[in-house]
């Protein structure tokens, strides 16, 4: 027992480490590739970009941008994620619809706290986003996990679910879904299954928090409109983020939803934090009214389409036949499925002894089964590491079969 323990809150025995984070501290300036983290490449952020805002806000809007401002973010950065938003195909919102947050991950904190109570239930995807599950799970919801295939999750196994519950006098709360490039995933959800599950959050009554954070990153084949553009009951809240298409650093996320669930999320962030950091939201609207964010998505996205590439290419060439992945048409990530006998999060200590890293994937699953997965980063290394350290990982694979 700590020396402070005992004065510690029972919430917090809820709380769980990141296993992002953690593996990020331990290869921090050591001799290991990283398959870990969900990190941009550096090479796609545009710094002298962002130094001129920078340099051009601080001489002409200082007074504002250095001051507090309200704490559903800054008018003008709003008015701009109205306009953006409809390059995803969302319309018909206006500011009022838009909330600022401190990344998406501030977000999903928030709306996890407004919206599930102890003993709610709640879909999740198997295998979906391992923080917001760990959000989640300070909550204390009843999890009801749907199988993801290779075109999303299975919508014709969660309608049998939804049927049982309700048979069962049991209602659902929300279903929290990546519809595109999914994480851990990679998947996309078809057109015709996006209107399908809003069918069934219409039909049954549930909430729909849709994490679009890759849905910019869309390299390959169809980008389908999110699910919030199919929305015609205001029932879809919608997260976006500018970690993987401004820069992480800024940490800047936002919603759109309802207003009167913004209004909630509201009341909520003023007891948290007050505001999302101003001057960081004056450099991202200008960011996007001059068009940085909108020319530099062409780059990014091939970059990672190649370093896609050259990770499946690695993958076939070293990994042995009977370990299955995904081949993501977006995003930053390839998931695996190693033999049942392997756990990849023992896996994990003799991989980063021979200088390689990556997440188990248990984590990704709310009632931690997968233990024979991983998910593989392929945005954040060079083209050499990703060769060699896939390389030592199908060595590695290879000596436990």
């Amino acid at each position: 027992m700590g020396k402070w323990e005992g004065f510690f809150s029972n919430e917090t025995k809820g709380l769980k480490s990141s296993e992002i984070r953690d593996l990020l501290k331990l290869t921090e300036g050591k001799n290991v590739i990283s398959f870990a983290g969900g990190l941009p490449d550096p090479s796609t952020f545009p710094v002298e970009d962002i130094k001129k805002i920078t340099d051009e806000i601080l001489e002409t809007k200082s007074s504002s941008a250095l001051q507090y401002t309200a704490t559903a973010g800054v008018a003008e950065l709003r008015k701009q994620l109205v306009s953006f938003s409809g390059l995803r195909g969302i319309t018909g919102i206006s500011e009022n619809n838009v909330f600022v947050s401190v990344g998406s991950q501030e977000a999903l904190f928030i709306l996890f706290n407004v919206l599930v109570d102890p003993g709610d239930n709640v879909i999740v995807e198997k295998p979906t986003y391992l923080t917001a599950l760990n959000v989640l799970r300070t909550r204390k919801p009843q999890f009801h996990g749907v199988t993801v295939t290779d075109k999303g999750p299975d919508l014709h196994a969660l309608e049998s679910q939804l049927k049982k519950l309700k048979s069962e006098g049991k209602r659902i709360k929300l279903m929290y879904v990546i519809p595109t490039a999914q994480n851990p995933a990679g998947t996309t959800m078809y057109l015709d299954d996006r209107k399908y599950l809003m069918e069934l959050a219409s039909s049954y009554d549930f909430l729909v928090v849709e994490d679009d954070a890759y849905g910019f990153l869309v390299f390959e084949g169809d980008n389908p409109p999110p699910l919030k553009a199919l929305d015609k009951e205001g029932r879809v809240i919608y997260l976006g983020t500018f970690s993987k298409i401004l820069s992480p650093g800024l940490r800047l996320g936002w919603i759109v939803a309802d207003e009167e669930i913004i209004r909630e999320v509201e009341l909520f962030k003023q007891n948290v934090d007050l505001h999302t950091p101003s001057l960081n939201q004056f450099i991202a609207a200008e960011a996007i009214r001059r068009g940085v964010i909108q020319s530099n998505l062409p780059k990014t996205k091939a970059l990672y389409k190649q370093k896609r590439d050259y990770m499946i290419q690695a993958m076939d060439k070293y990994f042995p036949s009977v370990v299955k992945r995904t081949k993501p048409v977006g995003g930053m990530f390839v998931f695996t499925w190693l033999p049942e006998k392997f756990n990849t999060t023992q896996l994990l200590q003799e991989a980063m002894l021979k200088g390689v890293a990556y997440v188990p994937g248990n984590s990704f699953y709310y009632d931690y089964s997968g233990a024979n997965t991983m998910r593989i980063n392929f945005s954040f290394p060079s083209k050499e590491e990703i060769e060699k350290g896939i390389e030592i990982l199908g060595n590695l694979i290879k000596s436990k079969l």
